[in-house]
C-alpha cells in the first residue's frame, strides 16, 4: 500500500514536471529515469515506515495503544487518536491484529 502511494505521487510529480517544465516525453523512459522513480519509491516506503512506527510509539506513549505481547491478542487502538491511521498502517505493516475502542 505504502509503495503504491509513493509510486503514485511519483506519477503526479511527473504529469507536473511534463504540463510546467520543458521536458521531452522521452525523458521519462530512459533508464536513469526508472532508476530515480525506484529510488524514490523506496525511500518513500521506508519514510511511511518510520513515520507509522513513530505514531505507535507515540500512541504507547500517550496510552492510546494498549500493547499486548501475546501475538493471538489483538493490540487495542482508541478511535480518537488524531494519528490512529499510522498507528493502524503500523500495525498492518507487521501483521499484527487490532480493534478499536472508544476510549
Amino acid at each position: 500500500m505504502a509503495a503504491s502511494l509513493t509510486a503514485m505521487g511519483t506519477e503526479v510529480l511527473a504529469l507536473l514536471a511534463l504540463l510546467i517544465l520543458p521536458v521531452s516525453q522521452q525523458a521519462f523512459s530512459s533508464i536513469q529515469f526508472r532508476l530515480l522513480a525506484l529510488a524514490v519509491i523506496v525511500s518513500g516506503v521506508i519514510v511511511i515506515r518510520h513515520l507509522a512506527h513513530a505514531a505507535f510509539d507515540l500512541a504507547v506513549q500517550r496510552r492510546h495503544v494498549t500493547a499486548y505481547i501475546q501475538i493471538s491478542r489483538p493490540v487495542s487502538v482508541t478511535k480518537n487518536f488524531p494519528l490512529r491511521w499510522l498507528v493502524i498502517l503500523h500495525l498492518r505493516f507487521t501483521g499484527k491484529p487490532f480493534t478499536l475502542t472508544e476510549d
